[in-house]
């Protein structure tokens, strides 16, 4: 009977070292974790980029119009009135296709627009100054001088990237923290490639930039 009793249970000792144990497994996997956790903002965040843009394009090409992906800091709907105010470096992402006449008989037409980051996220999308980018209507960016686009974007224009050899579109998404920074890149005929910027592209590595 009393060596049932003494064996049960923990004693104050064991429970006390169990205890430290933990707390310095904790400390040693918090900072890993924060890191996972940043990382993980950053590639929701670029997962919603690359999705909007890439709609953007296969929505020109099943339209047969110019569509528009703009930048902006205020969430658009289809019964947002217009312009959504594109601002290079928003927060979110709107897409309209531009009319094809030129007589009024048609408007911008609202397709989709998401989220990129909320301001407590701290999540940044450098779009190096581009606020807008336009598809024509075979899938490729150009400068647009479609009169209806100022109608959308309130003033931000569409210019083809002249940057890089091929000219891509860059955007750059960072978020204090994250140690994995990612990219997006739109190359003249429309395709969209998401990016490790850390490593270098090659047969190996398709996932660098």
């Amino acid at each position: 009977m009393r060596s049932s009793r003494l064996s049960a249970g923990f004693t104050l000792i064991e429970a006390l070292v169990t205890l430290s144990i933990f707390a310095i497994l904790t400390a040693l996997g918090l900072p890993a974790m924060r890191t996972w956790l940043a990382n993980n903002q950053v590639r929701a965040v670029t997962d919603s980029l690359q999705n909007g843009l890439r709609l953007a394009q296969a929505e020109s090409l099943r339209s047969s119009r110019q569509v528009v992906f703009a930048l902006t800091n205020s969430a658009a709907t289809a019964t947002s009135a217009l312009p959504v105010s594109a601002a290079a470096n928003g927060s979110s992402w709107a897409i309209y296709t531009l009319p094809s006449m030129t007589d009024g008989s048609e408007t911008p037409n609202f397709i989709q627009a998401g989220i990129l980051s909320s301001t407590n996220s701290g999540v940044v999308v450098n779009s190096n100054g581009t606020a807008a980018l336009c598809f024509n209507a075979v899938g490729r960016l150009i400068s647009s001088s479609n009169a209806a686009l100022t109608t959308v974007t309130g003033g931000a224009t569409c210019t083809a990237p002249t940057t890089g050899t091929p000219p891509v579109q860059i955007f750059n998404i960072t978020l204090t923290g994250a140690d994995r920074p990612l990219e997006v890149k739109v190359a003249l005929g429309g395709q969209v490639h998401m990016c490790d910027p850390n490593i270098v592209l090659s047969a190996n590595y398709p996932e660098g930039c």
